[in-house]
């Protein structure tokens, strides 16, 4: 994921292309070309381009059976040891090709900046590009902010209506400049996550206990992992030993409780969702 950074304005570029013309005029030819242009010599522009000699003269003899004027000439010997010119018609390419790579630019910076503007689609967008190693990202909405002396309990819905409890630290609620209504993102480590099936959170000292239903159990000879679905869509995968697997008795289809403390989550915002996204 790259941004676009102009007089201190940073888009992030969700949609990229390249220009091409007819289905074969590329970038690569359009540098080719330049770098025949500067040097005079298809050898030496292949070698700065990055192309053998081979693959520079198939990609000149390609560019000018498609083209309805030849745009590359060569000439074999000669006082000056022969040489390769563009033609007329190869300049005017470069010319064209670089204004239309100008609109094409535009466009695309235009297209990505009204897509920045979406929260929907900037949410998608960054859920796709976000890569940690916490076995579960859950993106949600803060609904309430309760702030103490050292510490603030946060409350985010997530799209299914599902709320979690999160704790950070006063200092970091404040450096993260959390409102209401501010788009987060939760990472959970699988191994933090505990099932049960009795729906009693009494039982338990863990302040979150979501309902979900099990997808699918993967195991080995110790641990298995248990991917669990919300009724919103959201899924969560847990480890646990195989013991408490068989000990809870549980099979794809099931009814259990996700349990995990409130400092178990990771708590991120919007900002760094976007210096991920760009890095």
């Amino acid at each position: 994921m790259t941004t676009h950074i102009q007089n201190n304005d940073i888009t992030p570029l969700w949609v990229t292309g390249d220009l091409q013309l007819a289905g074969i005029l590329d970038n690569r030819i359009i540098e080719l070309l330049k770098a025949i242009n500067q040097s005079g010599s298809l050898n030496q522009a292949a070698k700065q381009v990055g192309l053998s000699y081979k693959g520079a003269w198939q990609i000149i003899e390609r560019a000018n059976n498609s083209s309805p004027k030849t745009l590359v000439t060569t000439a074999i010997g000669g006082t000056k040891g022969g040489g390769t010119v563009l033609t007329d018609a190869g300049q005017a390419l470069i010319h064209l090709f670089e204004e239309l790579q100008g609109a094409h630019q535009l466009f695309l910076k235009q297209l990505n900046q009204n897509l920045a503007a979406n929260p929907d689609t900037v949410l998608l967008f960054q859920r796709l590009v976000v890569k940690t190693s916490a076995r579960n990202q859950l993106f949600g909405t803060v609904i309430s902010i309760l702030l103490g002396r050292v510490s603030a309990e946060i409350t985010i819905k997530l799209k299914g209506n599902e709320q979690i409890i999160t704790t950070i630290s006063l200092s970091d609620a404040q450096e993260l400049g959390l409102t209401l209504n501010s788009d987060v993102l939760l990472l959970l480590n699988s191994s933090e996550i505990m099932l049960a099936t009795i729906d009693n959170p009494k039982q338990f000292s863990a302040r979150n206990y979501l309902a979900c239903h099990v997808i699918q159990i993967e195991q080995d000879l110790i641990y298995a992992e248990v991917t669990l679905l919300f009724a919103g869509g959201e899924m969560l995968i847990a480890t646990i030993t195989k013991q408490s697997l068989q000990d809870l008795g549980l099979e794809k289809g099931m009814r259990v409780f996700a349990v995990f403390k409130t400092n178990a989550p990771i708590l991120g915002t919007k900002s760094c969702l976007q210096s991920a996204a760009s890095s």
